[in-house]
C-alpha cells in the first residue's frame, strides 16, 4: 500500500503527498487543499490555530488510507494536516488519492477528508478581528485543555 500520513508543524506542499502516490499504473490524481478562509459565521477571521494529538491522528489518517484502499480499490492515498498558527490563505490539510480511474479517486479523496474531519482528534481555533477567539466545530472537538477558555 501506498501512502502517506503526517501531522505537520509548517506549511505543507502538495508535490509531497502527489509524488508520494504517484505511479505508471494510476491516470488519475484527485487533491483537496483545505485554506484558512478569511469569514466565518459572518465574522472576519484574522487567522486560525490548530491542535493535534499528532500520534493519533495518524494512526486514524492510515486507517482511512485503509478505507479508500477497501471501498474504492485503490490503495494510493496522502493525508497531511497542519497544526500550529495559520495565517489567512494558508493550506491546513492536503488529502492526494491516485487511482486507475477519476471516478475512484475522485470518489477516494471525498471519502477521506469526510472521514478525517468525523474522527481526527484535530482541533481549530479561529481568532476573529473583534480580539477573540473560539474553538470550532462543537464542545465534544475542544481539546480537554483548552475546554472552557476563550481569547486569544
Amino acid at each position: 500500500m501506498t501512502g502517506l500520513y503526517r501531522v505537520v508543524e509548517g506549511p505543507l506542499d502538495p508535490r509531497e503527498a502527489i509524488d508520494a502516490i504517484s505511479g505508471p499504473d494510476r491516470g488519475a490524481i484527485a487533491t483537496f487543499l483545505g485554506v484558512a478562509r478569511d469569514n466565518h459565521a459572518g465574522r472576519r477571521v484574522l487567522g486560525i490555530e490548530y491542535h493535534a494529538y499528532p500520534e493519533m491522528v495518524e494512526h486514524v489518517m492510515a486507517e482511512i488510507g485503509r478505507e479508500v484502499a477497501e471501498r474504492f480499490g485503490t490503495p494510493h492515498t496522502a493525508i497531511l494536516h497542519r497544526i500550529g498558527v495559520l495565517a489567512v490563505g494558508e493550506t491546513s490539510v492536503i488529502v492526494a488519492v491516485a487511482a486507475a480511474h477519476r471516478r475512484e479517486a475522485l470518489a477516494g479523496c471525498a471519502h477521506a477528508i469526510e472521514r478525517l474531519k468525523a474522527l481526527a482528534p484535530i482541533w481549530k481555533k479561529e481568532r476573529y478581528e473583534e480580539e477573540d477567539a473560539a474553538w470550532i466545530e462543537g464542545s465534544e472537538r475542544v481539546p480537554p485543555a483548552a475546554a472552557g477558555r476563550t481569547g486569544r
